[in-house]
This record gives structure tokens, C-alpha cells and sequence, in this order.
């Protein structure tokens, strides 16, 4: 370290702020949001390539569980077409949730420019969380064009009840939250290592199995299915879809969106720590 290094100090929230006021912070993180999202469109090949690709995703998942049911009503209790139901939107959640790039922060711990953002009036947890959620919404429309197919296809059917598909729209909205924490807490790693492609590639794979995106939790194991329940990746994906297939919305409900509520807030208390360590490691070098 040379003579001129200086330590930049943690801000004054554990997980960052802003020094502007509430609606210059709102501006500037919806333009961050924004940007996010038009840069994914850049591309045009890479666009209608997204497209079909989950256009496909969806036509494979329907052919393949309607294989695995085969002349079967059911299977271990779930009806075929709830099952069929849950792994196209399961494929669709996990497009939105868990986009190629979903991580901002990668590019800019290896630049070295992640110095200069914490000293922004509006610091690099809020404007990185505002443009990992660009780069998920930017799946929508993929997501929108293979949902349409899979309707025309009857591979999704619609919510059984109004209140299902309320208690479907109120978690998958939380879900997505939780997805969003996580994926930036993931990011963090880049402190530590610069070389974090090994650790997000655990990461997406072990979210994908453990939140029943490849297969419901329903056809799990009786001990695997309890530990995975009792993870916050099965609240992003499995607990959303669970909700909008349930013909009899009760208290259930209800206590499953409070679980979500729930690992919500450990999860911010757990990126606030791992923050809070992460930006005590960072060192401007100057002079």
C-alpha cells in the first residue's frame, strides 16, 4: 500500500443511502433502472434470441411432463395439469429471477469504479439493486411472448379462484425481492475474489433445484422436500406458483406470504453484514 492510500469509510446506513432528497433518490434510481433495461435491448439478435429461446423452454416443458404423466390423471396427488402448470411458470419465474447478467456489481469491483460509487449522493447498493431490477424486467417481454404460447399450447391454465390468483400476484411480487437481495448479496463476493463466476454459477444452479423452478417440491423426497421448504429459495419460486395453483386459498395463504415477509427481512439484515464487511476492504490508491 502506498503512502497516499486512504481507507473510504461506511456510509452512514448499513446498507447505503442517498444525500439527496426522496424524489431526486427516486429519480435517479428509475433512470438507473432505466438504463438497465434498454441496455438489454441493444442487441437484436440477442433480443429475439431471448425470445425464442424461452418460447422453446416453455413447448420442451410442456412436452416433456406431459410424457412423464403419460395416460395418469396424477401423480403422488398433483393433478397433470397443475403439474404441467407449475413448471411452465416455474420456467417463466426463472427467467425474470434469474437473468444471464444479473449481478452490476462484477464489472465495477474489477474497473475499480465501485470507489467512486459509494461516494455518490446516491450509493452502490440502491442504484445496483435499481439496475439488477432493469435487467429482470427486461425479461418480461421474453417471458410475455412464451406465456402467450403457453396458453395457446394449454399448458398454463388460469388460477382456480380470484383470491388464488391475488395471493399469486402479492408473492410472486415478493419473490421476486427475495431473488433481487439475494443475487446482490451473491454479487458481494467480488470484495473478496474478483473471479466470482464459479460462485454465481453455484448459486443459480442450487436456486434453481432448491426453489423447485426444475422440479415442484410436491415430488421431493419427504426429508429433502422439509429442508428445502425451510430455505428462502423455495419462497422466490415454489411458494408463488403453489399459491396460484391452490383452488382453496385460507390462513395458509396468509402464512406463507408472511414467510416471505419474513426471510425478506433476514435477508436484508444478512446483505447489510456482508456489506458492511465487504466496503471496510475497499481502499482508494492514490498519490
Amino acid at each position: 500500500m502506498t503512502s497516499g492510500a486512504q481507507t473510504i469509510p461506511a456510509q452512514d446506513t448499513p446498507l447505503g443511502g442517498s444525500s439527496l432528497p426522496l424524489p431526486l433518490a427516486a429519480r435517479a434510481l428509475a433512470a438507473a433502472c432505466g438504463q438497465s433495461w434498454r441496455s438489454q435491448f441493444v442487441f437484436r439478435a440477442s433480443m429475439w434470441s431471448g425470445i425464442v429461446g424461452a418460447v422453446l423452454q416453455v413447448i420442451l416443458v410442456h412436452l416433456v411432463w406431459t410424457a412423464v404423466y403419460g395416460s395418469r390423471e396424477s401423480v403422488a396427488g398433483v393433478d397433470q395439469s397443475v403439474a404441467i402448470t407449475y413448471a411452465v411458470l416455474g420456467v417463466l419465474a426463472t427467467l425474470v429471477f434469474q437473468p444471464f447478467v444479473f449481478d452490476t456489481l462484477y464489472g465495477r469491483l474489477r474497473t475499480g469504479a465501485i470507489a467512486f460509487d459509494v461516494m455518490r449522493p446516491v450509493s452502490a447498493v440502491p442504484m445496483a439493486l435499481a439496475q439488477q431490477l432493469g435487467s429482470s424486467l427486461a425479461q418480461l417481454p421474453a417471458a410475455g411472448c412464451a406465456l402467450v404460447v403457453g396458453l395457446a399450447l394449454g399448458a398454463v391454465d388460469p388460477p382456480p379462484t380470484l383470491a388464488s390468483g391475488v395471493a399469486f400476484a402479492v408473492s410472486i411480487t415478493l419473490g421476486l425481492v427475495i431473488a433481487q437481495i439475494m443475487n446482490f448479496t451473491v454479487g458481494l463476493v467480488g470484495f473478496w475474489t474478483l473471479e466470482v463466476g464459479g460462485a454465481f454459477l453455484v448459486y443459480r444452479m442450487l436456486a434453481q433445484f432448491s426453489s423447485g423452478a426444475l422440479i415442484p417440491l410436491w415430488f421431493m423426497p419427504g426429508a429433502l422436500r422439509a429442508v428445502l421448504g425451510w430455505l428462502p429459495f423455495s419462497a422466490q419460486i415454489f411458494v408463488p406458483i403453489s399459491l396460484y395453483v391452490d383452488p382453496d386459498p385460507g390462513w395458509h395463504t396468509v402464512s406463507a406470504i408472511g414467510g416471505q415477509l419474513l426471510w425478506i427481512g433476514l435477508l436484508i439484515v444478512l446483505a447489510a453484514l456482508v456489506w458492511r464487511r465487504a466496503i471496510r476492504r475497499l481502499v482508494i490508491f492514490g498519490g
